[in-house]
């Protein structure tokens, strides 16, 4: 009899793509959001045209240079702590291995299984990489969540600039007495399809993520276009 499992394909959930996802669609979101509202706000402030773009520009490599910074330290730190609980996992498989044994048996047993199998399942596998085993199921730490802050670093800076290089393009492409217009609306449909297809990605209905982004993103652009107008000076 053939053996359909074999071919079956490999299941894709939309669980797996929710940690780049979330990254990804947050960077552009902020890029698309903070370039466009500076550069309505400059705008609205009858600022001349290269002064628009100059603060347009300055916005995506500032912002950019700012997320790959941040970005980097955060997971920098966090593989910092994942190295040191390695390190003290590592100490303790070499000093208490029943107690080790034990502990993963445990987990297991948590998870349903019972007594006899949870510790045959644990000895097999701290056979096979006892660390390994430890960091997946005590520490949760594994080669898919790993952190890599030079990776998460140009990842963030990649999509913030993505996101922002629209409002800026907007803004060279548009005559200056309707900048604010442009780059208003040029801003919210890349935010209307950030959002949409981030919920769609993540397997969620789509419209409602939309709207409230192009809420948020209104309320934004129109807070700088106030500050702008507030504060601006004919030229």
């Amino acid at each position: 009899m053939e053996n359909n499992t074999a071919r079956r394909p490999q299941e894709i959930h939309a669980t797996s793509r929710l940690g780049w996802l979330r990254a990804a669609v947050l960077g552009a979101n902020d890029g698309i959001l903070s370039t466009s509202s500076l550069i309505i706000g400059v705008a609205s402030a009858h600022a001349t045209q290269a002064s628009i773009l100059l603060a347009g520009i300055s916005s995506l490599v500032a912002g950019a240079m700012s997320m790959a910074a941040g970005e980097y330290v955060s997971v920098s730190s966090q593989a910092d702590s994942e190295k040191a609980d390695l390190a003290r996992e590592k100490n303790e498989l070499g000093t208490s291995w029943d107690a080790e044994v034990g502990e993963l048996a445990s987990i297991y047993r948590q998870r349903g299984l019972d007594d006899l199998l949870a510790r045959k399942v644990a000895l097999q596998l701290m056979k096979h990489d006892a660390l390994g085993a430890h960091a997946r199921d005590e520490l949760g730490i594994s080669e898919a969540t790993a952190a890599r802050p030079v990776q998460a670093a140009f990842a963030s800076a990649g999509a913030f600039s993505s996101g922002a290089i629209l409002p800026v393009l907007a803004a060279l492409l548009s005559p200056a007495a309707v900048v604010s217009w442009t780059v208003s609306a040029v801003s919210l449909t890349g935010l209307a399809v950030l959002g949409f297809v981030g919920a769609r990605a993540g397997g969620a209905e789509p419209w409602r993520p939309a709207m409230r982004v192009i809420f948020w993103g209104i309320i934004a652009m129109v807070v700088t276009a106030g500050i702008g107008q507030i504060f601006g000076v004919q030229g």
